[in-house]
């Protein structure tokens, strides 16, 4: 076997066990602001219980501060569950939800309207969120109730409507409300383009797959 085929084999076996090893643990999705970029980032690990029908996340606010003055809080955080968008205004209904312990932030849940999501989404009904201030609304919420750059926060949500999704599709379902955003004032964050379990293991397949190919060549020329 050439050194050739030998490196695509290795890079094969290893895009394969990094596929399979992400399917058994928790989905971990970079949200960023879909304005401010940088300036509006979190990271969330997120993990669904296809057994009781519960979703746990935590959120941990990772924005970089670029203008005094700014703090880049996460005042809200909503899910719309697939296909995007529900006939009711409230969308999917009958979850409940509570947030962990936290000396830093304080959000209440709701599965009722949530109303807009702003920054483009007018197609977005989120089906449940947790929201800071007393509005219960994706849009508004309060600062200084809110998750600062640096901080985290869990939660929980049990609904029998999580009936038939994966936990991909729940996770990379959140859409990220965040205020006093450097130059842009405020913003909606949402996954960035990570890969899926399923498209790393057909990656690793198609690799293995051209590392057959060039070996069977290689042989036919001897």
């Amino acid at each position: 076997m050439s050194r050739f085929s030998k490196q695509i084999l290795s890079l094969a076996t290893l895009i394969l066990m990094a596929g399979v090893s992400a399917t058994v643990k928790a989905d971990t999705i970079n949200v960023v602001g879909v304005n401010s970029g940088q300036a509006s980032t979190a990271t969330v690990v997120c993990e669904f219980n296809a057994q009781t029908n519960t979703l746990t996340f935590t959120i941990t606010n990772t924005s970089a501060i670029t203008s005094p003055g700014s703090t880049s809080t996460i005042t809200g955080i909503g899910y719309d569950l697939p296909p995007r968008g529900n006939a009711s205004a409230s969308g999917l209904n009958g979850f409940t939800g509570s947030q962990a312990p936290s000396l830093s932030s304080t959000f209440n849940f709701s599965d009722a309207d949530l109303g807009n999501v702003p920054a483009g989404f007018n197609n977005v009904v989120l089906d449940f969120g947790f929201t800071t201030g007393p509005s219960g609304n994706f849009a508004g919420g309060s600062v200084n109730d809110g998750l600062l750059p640096g901080e985290s926060a869990s939660f929980t949500v049990t609904g029998a409507a999580f009936s038939g999704f994966t936990e991909s599709q729940i996770c990379n379902a959140i859409f990220v409300r965040f205020q006093n955003v450097p130059v842009a004032g405020s913003d909606v964050g949402v996954p960035g383009q990570i890969p899926e379990p399923s498209s790393v293991l057909l990656m690793g397949s198609a690799l293995l797959g051209l590392g057959g190919y060039a070996r069977k060549r290689l042989s036919s020329r001897k």
